[in-house]
């Protein structure tokens, strides 16, 4: 039988902390806190709902973050 995969962990952050930041800034305090993947998009996006271990999405809007969620 084949191993399962392992998957990297989370980094410990909080994704309200993102909440308010300019998106630029809050994409760089990301990646330096260990988020392996970090999106930007725009309000109502359509997106899939599939859940990405190591990422973090941002809604942007008016070049801030609006609402930030992992996977």
């Amino acid at each position: 039988m084949a191993p399962l995969p392992t998957h990297s962990a989370e980094p410990d952050d909080s994704p309200d902390a993102y909440v308010g930041l300019p998106a630029d800034r809050a994409e760089r305090i990301a990646r330096e806190r260990g988020w392996s993947t970090v999106r930007a998009l725009p309000p109502g996006a359509i997106i899939t709902m599939e859940y990405l271990v190591g990422r973090l999405n941002f809604e942007v809007r008016n070049g801030s973050v609006a609402r930030s969620w992992k996977g």
